[in-house]
Protein backbone atom coordinates (compact mmCIF):
# COMPACT_ATOMS: atom_id res chain seq x y z
CA UNK A 1 0.00 0.00 0.00
CA UNK A 2 1.41 3.46 -1.18
CA UNK A 3 1.63 7.14 0.36
CA UNK A 4 3.82 9.08 -1.85
CA UNK A 5 6.34 7.41 -4.62
CA UNK A 6 9.74 7.85 -4.33
CA UNK A 7 12.69 8.12 -6.49
CA UNK A 8 15.75 5.99 -5.63
CA UNK A 9 18.82 8.23 -6.20
CA UNK A 10 21.62 6.78 -8.60
CA UNK A 11 25.36 8.26 -8.06
CA UNK A 12 23.77 11.46 -8.10
CA UNK A 13 20.93 12.92 -5.44
CA UNK A 14 17.31 12.71 -7.01
CA UNK A 15 14.38 13.14 -5.25
CA UNK A 16 13.17 10.54 -3.35
CA UNK A 17 9.24 10.90 -3.84
CA UNK A 18 5.96 7.26 -2.22
CA UNK A 19 6.97 23.45 9.94
CA UNK A 20 6.71 33.64 17.52
CA UNK A 21 3.20 32.54 17.47
CA UNK A 22 1.13 31.51 13.98
CA UNK A 23 0.14 34.18 11.45
CA UNK A 24 -2.88 32.68 9.67
CA UNK A 25 -3.56 35.63 7.48
CA UNK A 26 -1.00 34.10 5.35
CA UNK A 27 1.07 30.95 4.37
CA UNK A 28 3.71 31.21 6.77
CA UNK A 29 3.79 28.56 9.85
CA UNK A 30 5.02 29.61 13.32
CA UNK A 31 8.53 29.05 14.37
CA UNK A 32 8.71 26.26 16.58
CA UNK A 33 10.37 26.98 20.20
CA UNK A 34 14.11 26.28 20.52
CA UNK A 35 14.23 24.76 24.27
CA UNK A 36 13.05 20.69 24.37
CA UNK A 37 12.08 20.45 20.82
CA UNK A 38 12.42 20.08 17.12
CA UNK A 39 14.53 23.25 15.86
CA UNK A 40 15.78 23.92 12.40
CA UNK A 41 19.18 23.18 12.17
CA UNK A 42 21.29 26.63 10.28
CA UNK A 43 20.99 26.60 6.60
CA UNK A 44 23.94 26.78 4.61
CA UNK A 45 22.34 26.80 1.08
CA UNK A 46 18.85 27.28 -0.23
CA UNK A 47 15.14 22.29 -11.31
CA UNK A 48 14.47 18.88 -12.07
CA UNK A 49 15.04 16.31 -9.10
CA UNK A 50 18.13 15.55 -11.39
CA UNK A 51 20.87 18.44 -11.00
CA UNK A 52 21.56 19.79 -14.06
CA UNK A 53 24.83 19.30 -15.79
CA UNK A 54 26.85 22.24 -16.73
CA UNK A 55 28.87 22.35 -20.19
CA UNK A 56 32.08 24.29 -19.80
CA UNK A 57 33.03 25.01 -23.70
CA UNK A 58 36.53 24.20 -24.50
CA UNK A 59 38.92 27.31 -25.92
CA UNK A 60 39.89 25.01 -28.19
CA UNK A 61 36.86 24.31 -30.55
CA UNK A 62 35.35 26.72 -32.48
CA UNK A 63 32.31 28.16 -30.76
CA UNK A 64 29.94 27.01 -34.61
CA UNK A 65 31.02 23.64 -33.63
CA UNK A 66 30.30 23.63 -29.68
CA UNK A 67 26.80 24.86 -30.86
CA UNK A 68 26.29 22.22 -33.31
CA UNK A 69 27.58 19.73 -30.95
CA UNK A 70 25.46 20.97 -28.37
CA UNK A 71 22.28 21.01 -30.39
CA UNK A 72 23.17 17.18 -31.69
CA UNK A 73 23.54 16.25 -27.91
CA UNK A 74 20.04 17.65 -27.03
CA UNK A 75 18.51 16.46 -30.33
CA UNK A 76 19.83 12.96 -29.09
CA UNK A 77 18.52 13.13 -25.93
CA UNK A 78 15.14 14.27 -26.59
CA UNK A 79 14.56 11.29 -29.02
CA UNK A 80 15.79 8.90 -26.36
CA UNK A 81 13.95 10.20 -23.51
CA UNK A 82 10.64 8.08 -22.80
CA UNK A 83 7.07 9.49 -21.97
CA UNK A 84 6.47 9.94 -18.10
CA UNK A 85 4.40 7.57 -16.77
CA UNK A 86 0.93 8.82 -15.64
CA UNK A 87 0.48 9.75 -11.98
CA UNK A 88 -1.79 7.04 -10.23
CA UNK A 89 -4.03 8.25 -7.70
CA UNK A 90 -3.78 7.51 -4.05
CA UNK A 91 -4.54 9.18 -0.83
CA UNK A 92 -3.06 9.50 2.49
CA UNK A 93 -4.19 10.94 6.32
CA UNK A 94 -2.26 12.63 8.95
CA UNK A 95 -4.55 11.28 11.62
CA UNK A 96 -4.28 13.54 14.99
CA UNK A 97 -4.93 11.67 17.79
CA UNK A 98 -7.39 12.77 21.11
CA UNK A 99 -3.89 14.17 22.68
CA UNK A 100 -2.93 15.94 19.52
CA UNK A 101 -0.19 13.46 18.68
CA UNK A 102 0.28 12.01 15.27
CA UNK A 103 0.38 8.17 13.92
CA UNK A 104 2.94 7.35 11.34
CA UNK A 105 3.41 3.68 10.53
CA UNK A 106 6.87 1.35 9.91
CA UNK A 107 7.17 0.13 6.47
CA UNK A 108 9.00 -2.93 6.69
CA UNK A 109 12.32 -3.76 4.54
CA UNK A 110 10.61 -5.85 2.07
CA UNK A 111 7.86 -3.19 1.84
CA UNK A 112 7.44 -1.55 -2.67
CA UNK A 113 6.81 1.66 -0.77
CA UNK A 114 8.91 3.47 1.67
CA UNK A 115 10.39 0.35 3.09
CA UNK A 116 11.95 0.98 6.19
CA UNK A 117 10.29 4.57 6.43
CA UNK A 118 8.17 6.41 8.69
CA UNK A 119 4.85 7.21 6.83
CA UNK A 120 1.10 8.33 7.04
CA UNK A 121 -1.51 5.42 6.41
CA UNK A 122 -2.62 5.69 3.27
CA UNK A 123 -2.83 4.08 -0.22
CA UNK A 124 -3.78 3.69 -4.43
CA UNK A 125 -7.43 4.00 -4.91
CA UNK A 126 -9.28 0.95 -5.84
CA UNK A 127 -12.59 0.41 -7.94
CA UNK A 128 -14.68 0.21 -4.69
CA UNK A 129 -13.42 3.83 -4.11
CA UNK A 130 -15.69 5.45 -6.59
CA UNK A 131 -15.10 6.36 -10.47
CA UNK A 132 -12.10 8.60 -10.74
CA UNK A 133 -11.97 11.15 -13.05
CA UNK A 134 -9.46 9.76 -16.28
CA UNK A 135 -5.75 10.52 -16.62
CA UNK A 136 -6.82 13.84 -19.46
CA UNK A 137 -9.18 15.12 -17.08
CA UNK A 138 -7.63 17.65 -14.74
CA UNK A 139 -10.31 16.94 -12.07
CA UNK A 140 -8.18 13.95 -11.33
CA UNK A 141 -6.17 15.98 -9.64
CA UNK A 142 -8.64 17.55 -7.15
CA UNK A 143 -10.04 16.44 -3.93
CA UNK A 144 -13.14 14.30 -4.21
CA UNK A 145 -15.03 11.37 -3.04
CA UNK A 146 -12.98 8.49 -4.40
CA UNK A 147 -9.75 9.91 -2.75
CA UNK A 148 -11.56 10.68 0.67
CA UNK A 149 -13.39 7.00 0.37
CA UNK A 150 -9.62 5.51 -0.39
CA UNK A 151 -8.22 7.31 2.80
CA UNK A 152 -10.86 6.10 5.38
CA UNK A 153 -10.92 2.55 3.70
CA UNK A 154 -6.68 2.59 3.31
CA UNK A 155 -6.45 3.74 6.91
CA UNK A 156 -8.47 0.78 7.63
CA UNK A 157 -6.47 -1.91 6.17
CA UNK A 158 -3.46 -0.38 7.20
CA UNK A 159 -3.72 0.34 10.71
CA UNK A 160 -7.11 -1.34 11.78
CA UNK A 161 -8.57 2.50 13.06
CA UNK A 162 -11.93 2.94 11.83
CA UNK A 163 -13.42 6.63 10.53
CA UNK A 164 -16.46 5.53 11.08
CA UNK A 165 -20.23 7.52 12.05
CA UNK A 166 -24.19 6.54 12.44
CA UNK A 167 -25.60 8.35 9.39
CA UNK A 168 -28.33 10.05 11.53
CA UNK A 169 -26.38 10.26 15.02
CA UNK A 170 -23.52 11.61 13.84
CA UNK A 171 -21.62 9.75 16.50
CA UNK A 172 -18.38 7.56 15.81
CA UNK A 173 -18.89 3.50 15.13
CA UNK A 174 -16.37 1.44 17.95
CA UNK A 175 -16.31 -2.40 16.59
CA UNK A 176 -14.07 -4.71 18.47
CA UNK A 177 -10.99 -5.87 17.23
CA UNK A 178 -11.88 -9.45 16.84
CA UNK A 179 -14.47 -8.14 14.51
CA UNK A 180 -11.98 -5.71 12.80
CA UNK A 181 -9.22 -7.75 12.16
CA UNK A 182 -11.31 -10.33 9.94
CA UNK A 183 -13.00 -7.69 8.19
CA UNK A 184 -9.57 -5.64 6.87
CA UNK A 185 -7.82 -9.15 5.52
CA UNK A 186 -11.47 -9.51 3.32
CA UNK A 187 -11.81 -6.47 2.60
CA UNK A 188 -8.01 -5.89 1.38
CA UNK A 189 -8.06 -10.07 -0.69
CA UNK A 190 -11.56 -8.64 -2.83
CA UNK A 191 -13.79 -11.02 -0.75
CA UNK A 192 -16.26 -7.79 0.21
CA UNK A 193 -15.52 -3.97 0.05
CA UNK A 194 -15.25 -1.56 2.95
CA UNK A 195 -18.92 -0.46 2.52
CA UNK A 196 -20.67 -4.03 2.25
CA UNK A 197 -18.33 -4.75 5.61
CA UNK A 198 -19.54 -1.51 7.36
CA UNK A 199 -23.07 -2.10 6.60
CA UNK A 200 -22.64 -5.54 8.19
CA UNK A 201 -21.22 -3.88 11.67
CA UNK A 202 -24.21 -1.10 11.59
CA UNK A 203 -26.96 -0.90 8.96
CA UNK A 204 -26.07 3.01 9.32
CA UNK A 205 -22.94 3.28 9.36
CA UNK A 206 -21.36 5.53 7.30
CA UNK A 207 -17.23 6.22 6.09
CA UNK A 208 -16.56 9.50 7.86
CA UNK A 209 -15.22 11.10 4.83
CA UNK A 210 -16.84 14.91 6.07
CA UNK A 211 -14.01 14.65 8.62
CA UNK A 212 -10.73 15.05 6.25
CA UNK A 213 -9.80 18.31 5.47
CA UNK A 214 -7.63 18.12 2.26
CA UNK A 215 -3.84 19.63 3.09
CA UNK A 216 -1.41 19.21 0.52
CA UNK A 217 -1.47 17.01 -3.20
CA UNK A 218 2.11 15.38 -4.10
CA UNK A 219 2.75 14.85 -8.09
CA UNK A 220 5.53 12.34 -8.44
CA UNK A 221 8.25 13.95 -10.55
CA UNK A 222 8.54 12.10 -14.04
CA UNK A 223 12.10 11.25 -13.26
CA UNK A 224 10.01 8.25 -11.53
CA UNK A 225 9.14 5.18 -13.63
CA UNK A 226 6.12 5.04 -10.63
CA UNK A 227 4.41 8.53 -10.60
CA UNK A 228 1.01 8.90 -7.95
CA UNK A 229 -1.30 12.14 -7.32
CA UNK A 230 -1.91 11.96 -4.06
CA UNK A 231 -4.60 13.63 -2.11
CA UNK A 232 -3.38 14.24 1.64
CA UNK A 233 -5.88 14.71 4.66
CA UNK A 234 -5.84 15.86 8.44
CA UNK A 235 -8.16 14.17 10.36
CA UNK A 236 -8.93 14.83 14.07
CA UNK A 237 -9.74 12.16 16.28
CA UNK A 238 -12.27 12.98 19.20
CA UNK A 239 -10.63 14.68 22.08
CA UNK A 240 -11.12 12.80 25.42
CA UNK A 241 -14.09 14.43 26.43
CA UNK A 242 -15.85 14.22 22.93
CA UNK A 243 -16.21 10.65 22.62
CA UNK A 244 -17.75 7.66 24.16
CA UNK A 245 -15.91 5.15 25.97
CA UNK A 246 -15.98 2.71 23.75
CA UNK A 247 -14.72 4.63 21.01
CA UNK A 248 -11.67 5.36 23.20
CA UNK A 249 -10.65 2.40 23.64
CA UNK A 250 -9.90 1.31 20.32
CA UNK A 251 -7.63 4.21 19.81
CA UNK A 252 -3.93 3.03 20.27
CA UNK A 253 -2.37 4.40 23.56
CA UNK A 254 -0.14 7.21 22.33
CA UNK A 255 3.89 6.40 22.74
CA UNK A 256 2.75 2.12 22.70
CA UNK A 257 4.38 1.17 19.79
CA UNK A 258 1.66 -1.65 18.19
CA UNK A 259 2.43 -4.47 15.83
CA UNK A 260 -0.18 -4.29 13.15
CA UNK A 261 -0.52 -7.22 11.04
CA UNK A 262 -1.16 -5.88 7.51
CA UNK A 263 -2.50 -8.33 4.47
CA UNK A 264 -0.51 -8.55 1.16
CA UNK A 265 -1.85 -9.20 -2.11
CA UNK A 266 -0.71 -12.85 -1.89
CA UNK A 267 -2.53 -13.79 1.51
CA UNK A 268 0.01 -13.07 3.69
CA UNK A 269 0.76 -10.44 6.24
CA UNK A 270 3.51 -8.01 6.56
CA UNK A 271 4.17 -6.76 10.44
CA UNK A 272 4.15 -2.90 10.59
CA UNK A 273 4.42 -0.89 13.56
CA UNK A 274 2.14 1.98 14.25
CA UNK A 275 2.55 4.19 17.04
CA UNK A 276 0.87 7.88 18.05
CA UNK A 277 3.61 10.64 18.81
CA UNK A 278 3.99 14.38 18.82
CA UNK A 279 4.72 15.77 15.76
CA UNK A 280 7.87 17.54 17.18
CA UNK A 281 9.32 14.06 18.64
CA UNK A 282 8.95 12.40 15.13
CA UNK A 283 11.45 15.27 13.37
CA UNK A 284 13.25 15.44 16.66
CA UNK A 285 14.15 11.36 15.57
CA UNK A 286 14.34 11.74 12.24
CA UNK A 287 17.01 14.54 12.55
CA UNK A 288 19.14 12.19 15.21
CA UNK A 289 18.76 9.53 12.35
CA UNK A 290 16.51 7.17 14.24
CA UNK A 291 14.02 6.99 11.93
CA UNK A 292 13.37 7.59 8.29
CA UNK A 293 10.81 10.61 7.14
CA UNK A 294 10.74 11.71 3.32
CA UNK A 295 10.50 14.94 2.40
CA UNK A 296 6.23 15.62 2.37
CA UNK A 297 5.97 13.17 5.72
CA UNK A 298 9.26 15.96 6.96
CA UNK A 299 7.58 19.45 5.45
CA UNK A 300 3.75 18.45 6.91
CA UNK A 301 5.26 17.11 10.23
CA UNK A 302 6.80 20.56 10.53
CA UNK A 303 3.84 22.42 9.85
CA UNK A 304 1.61 20.47 12.19
CA UNK A 305 4.24 20.71 15.16
CA UNK A 306 4.17 24.49 15.32
CA UNK A 307 0.42 24.60 16.25
CA UNK A 308 0.06 21.41 18.28
CA UNK A 309 3.29 21.03 19.71
CA UNK A 310 3.16 24.63 21.41
CA UNK A 311 4.90 23.87 25.63
CA UNK A 312 3.33 23.28 27.60
CA UNK A 313 3.31 20.19 25.68
CA UNK A 314 1.87 17.75 28.51
CA UNK A 315 -0.17 19.51 30.88
CA UNK A 316 -2.16 21.17 28.23
CA UNK A 317 -5.64 21.20 29.35
CA UNK A 318 -8.88 20.53 26.83
CA UNK A 319 -9.29 23.61 26.21
CA UNK A 320 -6.29 24.45 25.10
CA UNK A 321 -5.71 21.29 22.87
CA UNK A 322 -9.12 21.98 21.08
CA UNK A 323 -7.89 25.86 20.56
CA UNK A 324 -4.30 24.41 18.82
CA UNK A 325 -6.42 22.10 16.35
CA UNK A 326 -8.62 25.46 15.64
CA UNK A 327 -5.63 27.25 14.75
CA UNK A 328 -4.20 24.67 12.64
CA UNK A 329 -7.82 24.04 10.43
CA UNK A 330 -7.56 27.78 9.92
CA UNK A 331 -3.66 27.54 8.87
CA UNK A 332 -4.40 25.18 6.45
CA UNK A 333 -7.33 27.44 4.85
CA UNK A 334 -4.71 30.24 4.47
CA UNK A 335 -2.31 30.86 2.03
CA UNK A 336 -2.27 31.49 -1.77
CA UNK A 337 -3.30 28.74 -2.20
CA UNK A 338 -4.44 28.03 0.86
CA UNK A 339 -2.54 24.58 2.30
CA UNK A 340 -5.56 22.53 1.41
CA UNK A 341 -5.40 23.51 -2.14
CA UNK A 342 -1.45 23.49 -2.74
CA UNK A 343 0.20 21.09 -5.22
CA UNK A 344 3.35 19.78 -4.54
CA UNK A 345 5.69 18.64 -7.65
CA UNK A 346 9.49 18.95 -5.73
CA UNK A 347 12.03 20.26 -7.79
CA UNK A 348 16.02 20.21 -7.36
CA UNK A 349 17.15 24.37 -7.22
CA UNK A 350 20.60 23.37 -6.53
CA UNK A 351 23.26 21.37 -3.81
CA UNK A 352 23.92 23.43 -0.75
CA UNK A 353 27.53 24.20 0.28
CA UNK A 354 27.59 20.98 2.41
CA UNK A 355 26.62 18.53 -0.02
CA UNK A 356 22.10 18.38 0.82
CA UNK A 357 20.06 18.99 -2.03
CA UNK A 358 17.60 21.46 -2.10
CA UNK A 359 13.79 20.99 -3.37
CA UNK A 360 11.36 24.08 -4.32
CA UNK A 361 8.24 23.10 -3.66
CA UNK A 362 6.28 25.42 -5.90
CA UNK A 363 5.92 23.75 -8.89
CA UNK A 364 2.25 21.70 -9.27
CA UNK A 365 3.82 19.23 -11.63
CA UNK A 366 3.99 18.70 -15.27
CA UNK A 367 0.11 17.77 -15.43
CA UNK A 368 -0.69 20.68 -13.99
CA UNK A 369 1.47 23.08 -15.75
CA UNK A 370 -0.30 25.95 -17.15
CA UNK A 371 -3.24 25.76 -15.08
CA UNK A 372 -4.03 27.75 -12.00
CA UNK A 373 -2.58 25.24 -9.20
CA UNK A 374 0.60 26.24 -7.33
CA UNK A 375 2.59 24.79 -4.58
CA UNK A 376 4.57 25.97 -1.80
CA UNK A 377 6.34 29.10 -2.74
CA UNK A 378 7.92 30.42 0.58
CA UNK A 379 9.80 27.14 2.16
CA UNK A 380 11.78 24.59 0.68
CA UNK A 381 13.31 21.44 2.03
CA UNK A 382 16.99 20.49 2.56
CA UNK A 383 18.18 16.45 2.36
CA UNK A 384 20.77 14.36 1.97
CA UNK A 385 20.11 11.54 0.31
CA UNK A 386 21.93 8.02 0.74
CA UNK A 387 21.55 4.81 -0.68
CA UNK A 388 17.95 5.03 -1.11
CA UNK A 389 17.36 6.58 2.04
CA UNK A 390 16.44 10.74 3.15
CA UNK A 391 18.72 11.97 5.61
CA UNK A 392 19.62 15.61 7.52
CA UNK A 393 16.55 16.66 6.44
CA UNK A 394 15.57 20.54 7.28
CA UNK A 395 12.76 22.83 6.28
CA UNK A 396 13.69 26.29 5.63
CA UNK A 397 12.06 30.25 4.44
CA UNK A 398 13.23 30.01 0.76
CA UNK A 399 14.69 33.42 1.50
CA UNK A 400 16.63 32.46 4.13
CA UNK A 401 18.13 30.09 2.32
CA UNK A 402 19.33 32.24 -0.43
CA UNK A 403 20.81 34.89 1.86
CA UNK A 404 22.44 31.92 3.66
CA UNK A 405 24.03 30.75 0.47
CA UNK A 406 24.99 34.04 -0.35
CA UNK A 407 27.19 34.44 3.23
CA UNK A 408 28.78 30.85 2.65
CA UNK A 409 30.18 32.06 -1.14
CA UNK A 410 31.59 35.23 0.39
Amino acid sequence: MTSIPLVVPSCTPRLIYSTSPPRVAVARGPRLPASGKYTPRPFTCSNDYTPQTTWRASSNVPRSQQAAATQTMSSSASKQRPSPALPRPSSSVILVSPKNEILLLHRVKTSTSFASAHVFPGGNLSAQDGQCPPAEDLKRHDDGPWYRNAAIRELFEESGILLAKGKVSGKMLAVPEEQREPGRRAIHQNQTTFLEWLKQQSPNAVPDTDGLIPFTRWITPTTNSRRYTTQMYLYFLPLPAEAEKPVLDEIPSEGQREEIQVPTSDGGVEVTEARFLPASEWLQMAQRGDIILFPPQFLLLHLVAGFLDKEPRVAASLQELHRRRAELTEFVSTGQPPWSEKCISPKMLRMSSDGRTVLALDQPGPELRGTDKQGETERVVLVRFKRGEARELEVRWKQDAFEAEAKSNL
